[in-house]
């Protein structure tokens, strides 16, 4: 039976960032549903956050969308000072590489060479704004890559990635980690460039050795064994942090919980089973990536991060040893 004491501890110290995005009013390709009092500016999205984080303490920082939050003329001095007044600090930045016209045959995979560069300023400028705000974290996803056979010349791409990634790798300061993010599809729908996390492993392990893997819960088949991916990530040293959220199909960011309770206890267990036999902590980045078109926004967020918090103590409590040893 473990302690109080133990469990107090495992709570204070699992720490999960939740995302600007969740807090405004957002939607599909097909429309948007609006919510009273749903976040229409930097500042109500920090003040939700805060209240998030003041119910439930284990929410200290908030996750940056750069376009959607830090728009031309936003001081990110500004914003960071005020996230700290309310309790809070800004979190993992976020590029936007996918919004944008010139995007629409992609960013780093783009066959333009001046899509290519552009891209790749805007990832080291958000670098940048990373460390003026606080943030030892960029987080990077692409909906690069194609819907037809035949219309992109998939190698070269892979090659194009390689080369950007590397160069962004050069502009990171030394507590600085850049997370890569991958998904099977959407929007392309023939070839996705970084579709799975063995593409991401490549690419961040010839990126350099402050590029890691980000593990989004919603970015698998439907019978896919994240775990398994996870411990593989962990033998490797390359799992770098988390979206999470919940899906029936594919990527429906729904509230952690409500539809597999127990995958993320699973993943929980598999991180914990790594700290157990190797003797040390991990240094993962838990982030939430949700937007709520139906719920209401705060209290679908802190039902969300509650949730996180009771798997996460519940997978602390496995008696590892009578494990090791029954099997």
């Amino acid at each position: 039976m473990k302690s109080q004491q133990y469990i107090n501890a495992q709570l204070d110290r699992f720490k999960i960032e939740i995302p600007s995005w969740g807090f405004a009013d957002t939607g599909t390709r097909f429309g948007k549903f609006f919510q009273p009092a749903a976040a229409i500016s930097i500042e109500d999205k920090i003040a939700d956050a805060a209240q998030v984080h003041r119910l439930t303490g284990c929410c200290p920082t908030l996750a940056m969308h750069v376009m959607w939050d830090f728009k031309a003329g936003t001081d990110p001095l500004s914003v960071a000072k005020f996230a700290r007044k309310n309790g809070v600090k800004i979190g993992s930045i976020n590029p936007n590489l996918f919004q944008d016209q010139c995007y629409k045959h992609g960013s780093l995979g783009n066959p333009d060479a001046a899509v290519r560069a552009r891209a790749l300023k805007h990832i080291t400028d958000c670098i940048d704004l990373a460390n003026k705000v606080g943030s030892p974290l960029i987080s990077l996803w692409f909906a690069d890559g194609s819907n037809y056979p035949g219309t992109s010349n998939i190698r070269q791409r892979k090659e194009w990635f390689s080369q950007g990634l590397k160069k962004a790798h050069t502009k990171l300061g030394p507590n600085d980690i850049l997370l890569v993010e991958y998904k099977p599809f959407e929007p392309a729908f023939y070839h996705t460039d970084i579709m799975d996390w063995g593409a991401s492993y490549i690419l961040s392990k010839s990126a350099g050795p402050k590029a890691k893997v980000l593990v989004d819960t919603g970015h698998h088949y439907g019978s896919q064994n994240i775990e398994q991916i996870v411990a593989w990530l962990l033998s490797e040293g390359m799992l770098g942090g988390f979206h999470f959220n919940d899906r029936r199909y594919a990527d429906d960011d729904l509230t952690l919980g409500s539809i597999d309770p127990y995958q993320v206890f699973r993943i929980f267990h598999e991180i914990h089973s790594y700290e157990f036999d190797t003797g040390h902590n991990t240094d993962i980045a838990y982030m939430i990536d949700q937007s709520h078109n139906i719920k209401p926004k705060i209290e679908a967020m802190i039902q969300t991060v509650t949730t996180a918090q009771e798997l996460w103590l519940k997978s602390t409590l496995v008696n590892r040893k009578a494990l090791a040893r029954d099997n």
